[in-house]
């Protein structure tokens, strides 16, 4: 049965099945993040959660830590900085902005990955990875009720747009690092890099001290810490054989799993909703694939 054809296509695909479930993880996080902001700062929350994530990969990576070389030092400070940076825009922007323009704008990054793929490295994406990048990025204009016409250029709105492309480089950086480092010790730079990042960032929003300690924010802080370990950990892995621009149509699916979780936890979707996730999904399968035709051309 292991040797079965299925288990076989199963195993070459094992890269974006776990992408996807990191959405999973990634869109159920949005729930137990607003009940975080009860008992913390925005950037406070973001750097705490990234502090314990990196403690959490730390313990799991001991006898990985001895041997960081410079090049590791600077792709995860790399790596971190882009996190920080889309991480705490984000959340800065969600002060005066509704949380589905954000929604909408931090989703930029779906088309922005493979067009600076094309300008940065020349690396021109399939042609089924474009069509699959406009039918999710369509599917998310959809699934947030926003639109280019909501747009009006206020502070919030550009804060979040700077914080989309900090978000494309993420992914784009991690691909580029991957095969190049040593998964374990990168991943903990990056992420105590991102966490030390956001204590610098936070006075800049008048956030001057750390939050009184409260046992709900502990059990927020140690389930964000988990996650995030996780979604790092698998991101760094996968993307050393997931294509980045497919990778961020795949992570497009997070606000789709974001408005299923927050729909079992009461929020209501309308119609036009329901139709931007399906969109979005249909994206993930259709950039996935390769007809023949297209290949009968090439040659």
């Amino acid at each position: 049965m292991l040797s079965s054809p299925l288990f076989h296509k199963l195993q070459s695909k094992a890269p974006q099945i776990s992408l996807i479930l990191i959405t999973v993880i990634w869109g159920g996080s949005f729930l137990t993040v607003q009940y975080g902001l009860n008992y913390s700062t925005p950037i406070m929350l973001v750097g705490l959660r990234f502090a314990a994530a990196a403690i959490a990969v730390s313990l799991l990576s001991l006898k990985y830590l001895k041997s960081s070389n410079r090049y590791e030092i600077f792709a995860g400070f790399c790596i971190g900085a882009v996190i920080a940076i889309g991480y705490g825009t984000q959340t800065i922007g969600l002060q005066s902005i509704s949380s589905s323009e954000s929604a909408f704008l931090t989703a930029l990054y779906v088309p922005l990955v493979p067009f600076f793929m094309w300008l940065c490295f020349k690396s021109r994406p399939h042609l089924m990875t474009w069509l699959g990048t406009a039918l999710a990025f369509i599917g998310l204009v959809f699934l947030t009720g926003n639109g280019f016409g909501a747009i009006q250029l206020n502070f919030g709105q550009i804060i979040t747009l700077l914080g989309s492309i900090a978000i494309a480089f993420e992914i784009i950086l991690i691909s580029y690092f991957a095969s190049r480092v040593n998964l374990r010790r990168v991943t903990v730079l990056q992420l105590a890099f991102a966490s030390l990042l956001c204590f610098l960032l936070a006075p800049l929003n008048g956030e001057t001290a750390l939050p009184a300690f409260e046992w709900p924010l502990f059990a927020v802080l140690c389930g964000l810490g988990l996650a995030s370990a996780v979604i790092q950990l698998v991101m760094n892995w996968a993307q050393r054989m997931v294509d980045p621009s497919q990778a961020a149509i795949i992570y497009a699916g997070e606000p789709v799993w974001a408005a299923i979780i927050g729909r079992i936890a009461g929020e209501r979707l309308a119609p036009l909703a329901l139709l931007g996730g399906a969109l979005v999904v249909f994206g993930v399968m259709l950039s996935e694939w390769r007809p023949k035709c297209l290949k009968a051309l090439k040659k």
